[in-house]
């Protein structure tokens, strides 16, 4: 029908019959249609009443035009106002209900900023639809207090829709899905055609038959569309970045804009005061913005510093604290302990991640309450905690004793203890990192794992030794630049024993490797290589058959792999790769570039960063490359010069 209508409007096809026909008849009837659709369209029970109530609106508007049509168009002076106002006007209110429960079914969470978002569209729309009609229509308004107050309800009525249709998509989070925007669009359509057809008719300049005429009886076909649509909850998008100060500024601008120009051209008092609201809520959202990012960025500051396991401190803050404190002159003494769990790795593995968490969030509560507000915990990750107290030396088996009784969980199949080292502040180290490195050197003491028989790595290593002296070297070298790149770059505990063990076993698959490929002076053909580059394979299985070197047969395995995923075994790529062994192939290729190999002699150590370098990004990790060329280097030939002390790795 609206086709028919349209085409017929613009191009006047049929004569006068079929222009009656689609004037009278067909132009209300797409009203109708629509109306019906919205009454009798099967919606659940949330929608039915909100599209009954649209529909409603329709009808009463489509019934006022066909009173107006049949029995005041052709009157010379038709009353006014009259029933046909009464029924134009009967659309907004069942309308404007039946919008809002739809956006208040539709919308599943409405937050402060939401609310304000809302509120700031809807008087800024309002504003600027007020500012540009309501005052036309007020000028041109005759006769007595019906007629004006009917004149003035229009403009009225249609900046209300307007408003809150921009109010509701604010509501949103400024997302429209289809069937929102059929419906705003339809809604949209409606109002602006009947606030240009009151300027129009205010003017005098209005004319039947224009696309002007199309705009309520199209309105009409989109919400009826829309009707046809099931629309999903959504929940309102938060704004970010630029976009979350865009709109309100764009929408101040507006409103601001209003505000001066009624200082050059006097504008309605409706229009003033929206803008005026619209201000205020523009700064009530500004201020909830910053306070919003205050909070936000507390609880990131937050969060930064916190576990989230176990809700102690974690490794950046023990760092901050330890830096704080040792920067203090006289600051007094503390002491800092470092305590690795024995026996969780088992208990892991026999009841599952999520026990661990459980058993590591209560170990880590534990160690907070045995202090006693006495110092401050951290879990500097995986199972290692760490405890600083403002105490001197005299006060370090009491802390020992609380940290080691709250360290500790047995049951029918599983016993979890700890092991701890410490280091005093500030006698033995001025620094976080010097500290942590005594207290961890002195936790391995502990566990028997420095100057002890490390039993299957020990007859591992001393195979590897009797096979080729040169590998004996190598692996020497190897294990020592790998353990003070894993100090530079803060690695405790558990991780730095796995650097130290996996750099010591590296190469422990050569074992399997013929004398004459080892030992051969020139290039490799295809088949030797190929042999070499299953030595890495290899040593997983040889060092994964010793109890306890899972971990460490699995970072040997990707040894060889490269950064670009060009290595061996797997192909691997970037972080993919573990840190360890990322690690572990930059201290390799420095040591076999720096040595005397059976094909070549020693390059020098300037010859060896410059092919670091070459290979960062490529096969090496570019940011491990230039922390071991700029920070582990220098730092280890001045401790070779004697101006520091010499490095014992864990």
């Amino acid at each position: 029908m609206f086709g028919a209508v349209a085409l017929q409007m613009q191009t006047a096809f049929g004569g006068t019959s079929v222009e009656h026909l689609c004037t009278n008849w067909l132009y209300d009837g797409v009203g109708a249609g629509a109306a019906a659709t919205c009454l009798l369209r099967d919606r659940d029970s949330g929608d039915r009443l909100a599209w009954r109530l649209i529909g409603a609106g329709i009808l009463c508007w489509t019934v006022g035009d066909g009173y107006y049509t049949f029995a005041l168009q052709d009157l010379s002076s038709p009353p006014f106002p009259s029933f046909a106002d009464l029924g134009y006007l009967a659309f907004y209110l069942p309308t404007f209900i039946g919008f809002g429960l739809l956006v208040r079914s539709r919308v599943v969470e409405f937050t402060r900023s939401v609310w304000l978002d809302g509120l700031i569209a809807a008087f800024t729309v309002c504003a600027l639809a007020t500012s540009l009609v309501w005052g036309v229509v007020w000028r041109s308004s005759e006769g007595g207090l019906g007629a004006v107050a009917t004149n003035l309800a229009y403009p009225s009525g249609d900046a209300l829709l307007l408003a809150l249709l921009f109010g509701a998509v604010a509501l949103s989070g400024w997302r429209l899905t289809r069937g929102w925007s059929l419906l705003g669009a339809g809604l949209a359509l409606f109002a602006v055609a009947d606030s240009v057809y009151l300027v129009e008719v205010a003017h005098g300049a209005y004319r039947y038959g224009t696309w002007l005429d199309l705009g309520w009886p199209g309105g009409f076909v989109l919400i009826a569309a829309a009707s046809c649509i099931s629309v999903k909850q959504t929940r309102p998008r938060q704004l970010e970045g630029r976009a979350l100060i865009a709109i309100p500024v764009v929408m101040a601008s507006v409103c601001l804009t209003i505000e001066v120009w009624d200082h050059f051209q006097r504008i309605n008092t409706v229009a003033l005061v929206a803008a005026s609201l619209g201000l205020v809520a523009v700064l009530g959202r500004l201020a909830l913005t910053f306070t919003e990012h205050l909070v936000l960025l507390e609880a990131t500051r937050e969060e930064s510093l916190v576990d989230a396991l176990t809700g102690l401190g974690n490794r950046r803050a023990l760092f901050r604290e330890l830096d704080t404190f040792l920067s203090q002159p006289n600051g007094g003494e503390a002491l800092l302990l470092l305590f690795d769990l024995d026996g969780f790795k088992g208990y892991n593995d026999t009841f599952g991640h999520g026990a661990g968490d459980s058993l590591l969030h209560r170990l880590g509560g534990r160690l907070r309450d045995s202090l006693g507000g006495r110092g401050q915990a951290f879990r500097l990750g995986g199972d290692e905690f760490c405890v600083l107290v403002e105490s001197s030396v005299g006060g370090l088996e009491w802390v020992r004793a609380a940290a080691h009784a709250s360290l500790r969980e047995s049951g029918e199949a599983f016993r979890v203890t700890c092991s701890s080292g410490h280091a005093e502040l500030p006698r033995e180290a001025d620094n976080s990192r010097d500290a942590l490195q005594i207290a961890d050197r002195r936790m391995y003491t502990a566990k028997g794992l420095i100057g002890t028989d490390n039993g299957s790595r020990d007859v591992l290593l001393q195979a590897l030794v009797e096979r080729d002296g040169y590998l004996g070297d190598h692996t020497n070298g190897v294990t020592h630049y790998s353990a003070a790149l894993a100090q530079e770059l803060g690695l405790v505990g558990s991780q730095a024993k796995l650097v130290r063990a996996a750099a010591e076993l590296h190469d422990v698959g050569k074992l399997a490797l013929p004398e004459t490929v080892l030992a051969k002076p020139g290039q490799l053909d295809e088949g030797e290589w190929e042999l070499v580059r299953r030595h890495t394979l290899i040593g997983e299985r040889i060092i994964a058959a010793a109890a306890g070197l899972e971990d460490v047969a699995r970072t040997v395995r990707s040894t060889h792999e490269r950064w670009d995923g060009g290595g061996y075994p797997d192909g691997i790529a970037a972080e993919e790769i573990p840190l360890a062994a990322r690690l572990i192939s930059i201290c390799d290729a420095y040591d076999a570039i720096t040595s005397n190999r059976a094909y070549r002699q020693a390059r020098t150590a300037e010859e060896a960063i410059d092919e670091l370098r070459a290979s960062a990004g490529t096969q090496f990790d570019p940011k491990l490359v230039e922390i071991f060329i700029e920070s582990v280097l220098p730092r280890m030939n001045r401790q070779a010069a004697g101006s520091l002390p010499a490095l014992t790795a864990s």
